[in-house]
């Protein structure tokens, strides 16, 4: 499910809309490297600054999903996207893919213009990438059967590493993270609130009448005290 076997033309096929993000992210970002051409431009003009937001540069709760500051910074948001975007596109739909990956990315950006000082600067995809973890740990509580074992292990674990480093990681917009998280898992809950019945092709999947999920209590405490900690940094940030 995470491994990719794709060639690139192949990959640009299966998964356009994983393709055209990773294309804006080199778009935007090879401006800001190269000296012949004005990226610093870029950055004045789609950065999250939250005090051209509130007065009235709206376009900047999306925009600064698509830009990257550095190599590294680009290259771990796309390589994360790259790993865990195509599964998911191939889910929902490319339509439907673009608009969790987009929703969660604005509700990090919103909640980093109510909850971070004015004069806050951002910029990068994190929080829309934390929004593709949070849907994946919404199908794992509630529609687990969406999901292999080994699948489930693999994203909760790399879940659980993200938010830990969110708190360790200078220059880190945790506010942006946690509530991509939460964005994304919100959003899983609502497109697949109960158990769906995949047997059945598209479009006449099934839906059966939401039952409780029967989660193992190491599991729960493990993410409630992974919770704990998230409430507990966020709060002292």
């Amino acid at each position: 499910m995470f491994t990719r076997t794709e060639n690139f033309r192949e990959f640009i096929r299966f998964y356009p809309a994983t393709s055209f993000i990773l294309f804006i992210h080199l778009l935007l970002f090879i401006p800001t490297v190269l000296p012949i051409l004005p990226g610093k431009l870029i950055f004045e003009q789609l950065s999250g600054v939250n005090l051209y937001i509130l007065e009235g540069e709206y376009w900047r709760l999306v925009t600064p999903i698509f830009v990257h500051s550095g190599f590294p910074h680009v290259l771990f948001n796309s390589f994360s996207l790259v790993l865990f975007g195509p599964a998911l596109e191939r889910m929902l739909g490319k339509g439907k893919f673009l608009f969790v990956y987009l929703t969660a990315g604005i509700a990090a950006n919103l909640a980093t213009l109510l909850l971070e000082p004015v004069t806050y600067t951002h910029v990068g995809a994190s929080g829309a990438i934390y929004g593709l973890f949070g849907f994946y740990l919404s199908l794992i509580f509630f529609n687990r059967h969406m999901l292999s074992n080994e699948n489930s292990q693999i994203i909760l674990t790399i879940a659980a590493i993200g938010i830990i480093m969110t708190f360790i990681q200078p220059n880190i917009n945790i506010t942006a993270h946690i509530f991509g998280l939460v964005a994304g898992f919100f959003i899983g809950l609502l497109m697949f609130p109960g158990k769906a019945d995949f047997s059945a092709p598209f479009p006449s999947r099934r839906r059966r009448p939401f039952t409780k999920t029967n989660i193992p209590l190491p599991k729960l405490l493990l993410w409630g005290g992974i919770a704990l900690l998230a409430i507990i940094g966020f709060l002292l940030n």
